[in-house]
């Protein structure tokens, strides 16, 4: 008996965050978070984990930010806290998100 095969990025992997927001989404009725993750220094970070929690601090949903820094979730409107873990160090920031697309910024600090 041989071992399975070990996955493809493309079959493990979260979807790209830097790719434009799917064709045909209807900003009426979504609520996407999205944002860059930056060093206190204002360099965009690569490579971060940022984590979505829902207002009572429960994890939610967790990617990891592209070559430019950039993350995006799809979630409900609310009060979320978005916290990133990089080499550069960690950071939160809240956001009150209503439909449509929400801007934020993350500031990561040692």
């Amino acid at each position: 008996m041989t071992a399975p095969a070990a996955p493809t990025a493309a079959g493990c992997a979260a979807p790209d965050q830097a790719a434009p927001l799917p064709a045909g989404l209807d900003l009426e009725k979504e609520t996407v978070i999205s944002g860059v993750v930056r060093s206190a220094g204002g360099e965009v970070v690569p490579g971060a984990y940022v984590r979505l929690l829902d207002s009572s601090g429960e994890f939610t949903a967790e990617v990891v930010t592209s070559a430019a820094g950039e993350f995006r979730f799809f979630a409900a409107p609310g009060t979320w806290t978005l916290r990133a873990l990089s080499r550069h160090g960690n950071g939160d920031t809240s956001v009150t998100a209503g439909r449509g697309v929400n801007e934020v910024s993350v500031t990561v600090a040692s």
